[in-house]
Formats: structure tokens, sequence, C-alpha cells
């Protein structure tokens, strides 16, 4: 009996061990189809799509890709110097290679929605085929060869290493000479800021840095710089860290503070694109648009002037990217949850910041225009001009302007526009502003530096883009009575009004870029439609100069061909 019980043990041991086994088997079996299962996923996700019908460009995707790859090496790989002596056009070009910065953070509360907006609206894309957009930029106009810039000619530098201390104090002069290779770190001890390693090597300056280093005498930025596109990606999809009101001004704004030190200057969406200025309002009775701000940085670049900075679109947080972390503590108290559950604020200003007129998300989103800022005063000083034909602002009075048919000999005879191209600039930004139906130009601005050899800022565009269906001849009494024009100017504008590059058409297609263009047209066709309309008399009105005076056109492009047909041709 005891050999049998034996027995039996001994074979249910092996029957044991060969379930197991049998199970061990299996589950390794299992593991191994599971593992291929995942592999295949994997790899049907990471094949980016070869169809036309694609939502994502492939001049995109190969955009991101740098940016994932850059994000991953050593910023300090590449030996590429910012120039402290000076250079050319191309030399400039080259110091401005577009730098690639890691997107470490996302929205954190919002909306699927708005997460989707933003990511598919990849700023500064290129439109699929061969648009009129991408062939006006091919134009000769549009490349003209460019005189060689100066040391002087550049807003900003960077200081040459022998000039980076202050041989004033002791303490600096025994301190190690600081050569090529050093790094400048931040000392801050504010929370949420990135730590700051940048040296003279161009790719550790965050987009922000390399634009104020770009501006030169003769504009703002280069159209075929990448970094362009680099700081418009930025501006829309960087993660917000502070939030505080910008004083001064009529209406609500907001200086926006980013992880890498960068700022923005944020204006809110008020009314809805299709809502047009109620005719019997006055021009400074009038809201400001965050659209009219996105819609006039891309004209101002289609004009070929590139004195507008850089503007996108985006939809933010009013809780989570606003209220919750503002420190300004007027702002903050503006705040309320209106009746039907929308967030809402109104801020500290001078008209329109008043529970009767809130900014309100839907019920936490909302749109905003947001605009690269331009370097801190203490940096590059800027001077404000009074516009000589500004308005009265006055429900009654007239400007000299308006009653004096010889008022621009007067103003030829005045400093600054008795010499220089302070003139031809100033009918320059009037045309602009006559195309979008600005008339709130009272001031502009220019860089203290150049003196009056410089571009005009055109800068606060908000109350333009108010109507469609009314033009105002008014806003081009300069180019009316002062019968002069840029001749680059007056061929682009010819340029623009044919068919194969009419305006609406480039336009729409420059806005197509901005990631709110997912959300709906930046502009009616309504508005897009006067523009063409407004052109046609922009045109009439030189030519109509061109019958009574000879000395129209300023001729600013000596040397090149006078025969206007191969440029608008």
């Amino acid at each position: 009996m005891r050999d049998e019980g034996t027995m039996i043990k001994l074979n249910l041991g092996r029957s044991t061990r060969s379930i197991y086994l049998g199970l061990a088997f299996l589950s390794l079996v299992l593991h191994l189809l599971l593992a291929c299962f995942c592999l295949s996923i994997l790899q049907t996700a990471c094949v980016l799509p070869t169809s036309s019908s694609s939502s994502i460009p492939k001049t995109n995707i190969q955009h991101h890709q740098s940016i994932s790859q850059s994000s991953s090496s050593p910023a300090a790989s590449s030996s590429h110097k910012l120039p402290t002596i000076p250079q050319n056009e191309e030399q400039h070009k080259l110091n401005n290679r577009p730098v690639h910065l890691k997107d470490k953070h996302s929205f954190s509360d919002a909306t699927e929605r708005e997460k989707k907006l933003i990511g598919a609206g990849k700023v500064i894309q290129k439109v699929k085929g061969h648009s009129k957009l991408e062939a006006l930029f091919q134009h000769p106009l549009y490349n003209l060869p460019r005189p060689e810039l100066r040391e002087d000619d550049w807003l900003l530098r960077v200081k040459a290493n022998e000039h980076a201390r202050d041989a004033g104090s002791d303490e600096e002069e025994r301190e190690e000479p600081i050569n090529s290779d050093s790094q400048w770190q931040s000392s801050s001890q504010e929370g949420g800021y990135d730590r700051v390693t940048w040296t003279s090597d161009v790719e550790t300056h965050p987009p922000w840095l390399r634009f104020h280093l770009g501006i030169s005498r003769w504009e703002l930025y280069n159209r075929k710089d990448p970094n362009l596109a680099q700081l418009t990606h930025y501006l829309a999809t960087q993660r917000i860290l502070g939030a505080v009101q910008k004083t001064g001004g009529t209406q609500l704004k907001l200086l926006m503070s980013f992880p890498n030190y960068g700022q923005a200057l944020l204006k809110p969406m008020k009314q809805s694109r299709d809502a047009e200025t109620d005719v019997n309002l006055f021009y400074f009775s009038d809201f400001e648009r965050h659209n009219a701000e996105i819609a006039a940085f891309h004209l101002d670049r289609l004009l070929g002037f590139n004195r507008i900075p850089p503007v996108v679109g985006r939809l933010i947080n009013v809780t989570t990217e606003i209220r919750e972390i503002t420190t300004d503590h007027r702002l903050s108290r503006t705040f309320f949850t209106s009746p039907v559950g929308n967030v809402c604020f109104y801020g500290q200003c001078e008209y329109y910041c008043s529970s009767e007129h809130p900014v309100c998300g839907h019920p936490h989103v909302l749109e905003v225009s947001l605009a690269a800022m331009l370097p801190d005063l203490t940096l590059a000083a800027r001077r404000s001009w009074r516009s000589p034909w500004r308005r009265a602002y006055s429900r009654t009075k007239l400007a000299q302007w308006e009653t004096d048919p010889a008022y621009c000999d007067t103003v030829k005879q005045t400093p600054p526009y008795n010499h220089g191209t302070r003139l031809v600039d100033l009918i320059d930004m009037a045309v602009l502003d006559f195309l979008m139906s600005n008339m709130d130009r009272h001031h502009y601005e220019t860089f203290e530096k150049f003196g009056n050899e410089t571009f005009l800022l055109h800068l606060d565009n908000g109350r333009a883009f108010g109507r469609h269906s009314r033009d105002e001849p008014s806003i081009l009494a300069p180019l009316q009575q002062c019968c002069r024009i840029r001749r680059s100017t007056f061929l682009r504008l010819r340029l623009l009004s044919l068919p194969g590059f009419r305006l609406s058409d480039v336009m729409r297609d420059s806005l197509l870029q901005d990631p709110l263009a997912g959300v709906n047209p930046l502009l009616s066709e309504s508005h897009l439609s006067a523009l063409d309309r407004r052109l046609a008399t922009v045109l009439q009105v030189v030519q109509s100069c061109r019958h009574h005076h000879k000395d129209v056109i300023y001729n600013d492009l000596v040397g090149y061909d006078e025969d206007h047909d191969r440029w608008t041709g």
C-alpha cells in the first residue's frame, strides 16, 4: 500500500510539473504575440501620411522633426557665433538660423478642442501646391538685392568679450576673463522659469532674443529669416507663466510672460469677426479687435514693409492661464462668473474696462492675439512722433489738414519731413491704414538710435478692419495732398492688383497660416473683397497725381530696370 501511494504521488507530481510547464509555455507565447501586436501598432503610428489628402503639409512635418531633433541635441554643438564686427546681409542670414526649443509644457486644463487647434495650427505653414502667396514671395520685387549692413545698422549687438567687464571695478578686474564658449546663467529664483544657459552661440538663444538681434535700420525682420517661423510657433505654443495688465492705452491689454523670459502683448476677443462697426460710432469710440492685430501683421508683410512685430492668434484658458497665475491684484479683482457660467474679467483702463464691457471665456477658452514684444526701452529707446495727419479726436472740430488744401507744403518744410525718406515712410503707413480702414493713427514711433534714417514702426492696429462696407478716403490724405510714393511700394501695389497675385487671394492664403484660422476665417470675405476695392482706389489716386505732377515717384530702386511692366507684368 505504501508503494502504491508513493507511485500515486510521483504520478501527481509529474502531472503537476507538466501542467506548470504547459502554462508557462502558453504564457510565453501570449507575451510574444502581444509584443508583436504592440510593435505593429507602433510602426503603423510612426508611418507619416503620404497621400495628398493629409491635413499636415510635408514641410510642416519636416519642421517639427527638426524641432524634435534639435531639442535632443546639445545646444552648444554649433560653433557659429553672433558677430561682433560689421557683416553683410549674407552673413546676417547665416547668423539667424532657426533656434529649436523643447516644448516641455502644454495647456494644463485647456479643452480638447483648444489643444487640437493649437496643435494643428502649425504657424507659418507652406500652402499646398504652388499658391499665389508662394508665387508672390518669389517675385523679383520681393527679392531685391539689399545694401550691405554696417555695424551701426543693427539695433542691438552682442558686446565683444574684451568690453564685457566694467573696467572701473577692481573686483571684476580680478575675475577671470570671459571666453567665447562661456555661459551666462540666470540667477533668477522665481519658480517656473527655464534655466538659462545662453552663450555666444546663436543656437542657445530663444526666438524672441534672436528677433531682437535681427532688427536693423530698415526693417523689424527679414522675411526670409527662418527664425520668423520659430518665433510665431513659440508665441502660439509656449506655456504661459505670468499675466499682468499693461498700463496705458484706452483699452484692455495684458503682458504675458513665458518660461524662457520672453514676453508677448495680449489683446482679447471682444466681438465676433463678422460684427461691423456701427456707422454712427466715431473712430475713437470703437472696440479694438484681436483679429485686426493678426491681419495687420500679415498685410504689412504682403506689402513688403516688415514693420509690424509678428502676431499670432491663440486660444488660452482664462482661468488657468490668467486668473490663477496673475500677480496683478488690480486685475484679479475684476474676475467674475457670468450668469451663464462663463469666466469673465475687465481689468482697469481709461475706456471699456468695466463690468458692462467684460472679456469672457466660453466658459474658460478665449481667443486672443499675441504680439512679439520689442526690446526693452532701456536697451533700445524709441521716440514717439505725432502724425502731421493726426485727427482732431473731436466730435465737432476738424484738424488743419482737413481744411487746408496746401497743408503738405507746410509739412515738407518741417523737420524731419524736409529731408530723407520720412515723408514717403509716412505715406507707406497711410496706404497700409487705408487698406485696412484704420483711422486711429495719431502717433508713430521710431528707434532713437537710427535718427531720421530708419523705418516707422506700424504699431497698435486694433481698430483696423472695423468696416468693410464703407471706405474712408480721408486716410489717404498724405498721398492725395503730397502726391508722392515710393517706387517699390507703387510697383508692389500694381502687382497685387493683377489676377495672378490678387491681394484678397494672397491675404486669404497668408491668414490660413495662423492657428485661429482653424476656428473661423480671421477676416470675412467681405473684408477681403474690400482690400481689392481699396487697392484700386490707391492706384487711382497715384494715377491722378501723375497726371498733375511730374515728381510723384520717389525712386528707391535706383539702378534697376525702369520698365514697370518687367516687375508687375
